[in-house]
């Protein structure tokens, strides 16, 4: 029994509300941190998504506008009218006839034409995944908040009991356990972020 008393003392109670109270205040920093980055990257992922519709819109726009050119091209009553639709076509489209004049819309001048569309397109993707790896790394510390916050919450209320309680005893064993699994947590969550970059 006087090995248990141990577990009731004043000294090992404020070294747990001392451990704890570290623990949970670094987990709930980082834990802003990786929430501040997850923001950042998703308002980057949004920033490119918008600007790769945008630049997706106008790229359909022109291939829309080429195929109207070309028609007219091909259909004018003179060769100055042919010249002028020819004057006016993209320049990824004079490239494509330059390649191959009897198919200028061709894979090569769609990927030419979508490839600002799709460059940005990728870089949303990027920073959406990166997004999310910050998100589960903000939800790994909030175990570790949860376990060392109720370990806290246990050692202030052993502290309030009398030393000779058994729910003191009781209170800083479970502050003893949730301290090791805030640290064990703690560990795992950064290794995870480690193995993750």
């Amino acid at each position: 029994m006087k090995f248990l008393r141990f577990f009731a003392s004043e000294g090992l109670l404020g070294a747990l509300v001392a451990a704890l109270s570290i623990m949970t205040a670094l987990a709930t920093f980082q834990n802003a941190s990786a929430n501040s980055e997850q923001n950042r990257y998703e308002i980057l992922g949004m920033k490119s998504l918008n600007e790769g519709n945008a630049e997706y819109m106008r790229s359909i726009q022109v291939v829309l506008y080429d195929y109207q050119l070309i028609d007219s091209y091909y259909t004018a009553d003179s060769q100055q009218d042919a010249d002028y639709f020819a004057y006016s076509f993209s320049p990824t489209l004079k490239d494509a006839l330059a390649r191959d004049p009897n198919n200028p819309f061709a894979q090569e001048y769609f990927d030419a034409i979508y490839s600002n569309a799709t460059a940005l397109l990728t870089d949303a993707d990027a920073n959406f995944e990166q997004a999310n790896r910050w998100d589960a790394h903000s939800d790994r510390l909030q175990v570790v908040m949860l376990f060392t916050a109720l370990g806290l919450t246990f050692a202030a209320w052993a502290s309030l009991l009398r030393s000779e309680s058994a729910m003191r005893v009781l209170f800083s064993l479970l502050s003893i356990l949730l301290l090791c699994l805030g640290v064990g947590s703690y560990l795992l969550t950064l290794l995870a972020g480690w193995f993750a970059r």
